[in-house]
């Protein structure tokens, strides 16, 4: 049994993880860069661990572009306000990320512009041969390890991990929590203590700050698990931090 839930808390915060890092901060925000070759790394790193679940960089940059600027509009891609259950919002969101990855919609520019893209890449990690290959290693290594029948519970949520993952920040982050910021939209920070999303639920800190790459650190108790990866990954000299100010306000901070 501990075997299996290990492997789901690992699948959970692994494909969590390339998420908010690359499709999120990166693709979407150029909260750092980094060099082509290790673009094309983490491309491979989050098929393999969103696995079935993989999400384009493209579609998912483009589309969390537009959400921030029609934020709880008609135009949002994703918004309680405008969604009655969070089924409409979750199906309406996958119709207009298809959209944008296999090319039927075509965005403004604004959008599109220094958004990564691996068209080739891409075509092989969404299509269906790939998520079932991703699909049938979970179940296989379910019938291997599970030994109780409520383990298999937890398989549809390895198959569906991304969209849940966008789905608790884009109903939850927008109906429910406390907000350090007054902003134009509903958006909200889910959870004083983020052990669930990785720094994802401060999403009013967010939204009040889009190009940070800590969507923490406003309130003692905001700590951002992703933005501690980062701060390493900078040091290590994998990636560069586009604002350099950011870090320099924190190292006042912990000076003080």
């Amino acid at each position: 049994m501990w075997i299996v839930l290990a492997f789901f808390v690992a699948h959970w915060y692994l494909s969590l993880f390339f998420q908010t890092f690359f499709l999120h901060r990166y693709a979407s925000h150029k909260a750092f860069t980094m060099s082509p070759f290790t673009e094309k790394v983490f491309y491979v790193l989050t098929w393999i661990f969103q696995g079935s679940n993989y999400l384009s960089p493209f579609g998912y940059g483009v589309m969390h572009r537009m959400h921030h600027a029609y934020a709880d509009t008609e135009q949002d891609p994703h918004s309680p306000t405008y969604d009655e259950t969070i089924w409409n919002m979750m199906w309406k969101t996958k119709t207009i990320y298809s959209q944008i990855a296999n090319g039927s919609m075509v965005p403004d520019k604004r959008f599109t512009e220094g958004v990564p893209k691996w068209e080739t890449f891409d075509r092989i990690a969404r299509s269906w041969p790939s998520r079932l290959f991703w699909g049938s290693l979970y179940v296989l290594f379910y019938l291997q390890f599970a030994t109780t029948w409520w383990l298999f519970l937890l398989l549809p949520v390895h198959f569906l991990m991304s969209p849940i993952h966008g789905a608790i920040i884009n109903w939850f982050a927008h109906k429910y929590g406390y907000r350090n910021f007054e902003v134009r939209d509903t958006s909200m920070n889910f959870l004083p203590v983020d052990f669930l999303m990785m720094g994802e639920s401060y999403h009013n800190n967010h939204h009040k700050h889009g190009s940070r790459a800590n969507f923490g650190g406003v309130r003692w108790h905001e700590i951002d698990p992703t933005y501690q990866v980062i701060r390493i990954l900078h040091r290590l000299g994998v990636i560069e931090m586009a604002n350099q100010k950011e870090l320099r306000v924190e190292r006042v901070r912990k000076a003080a």
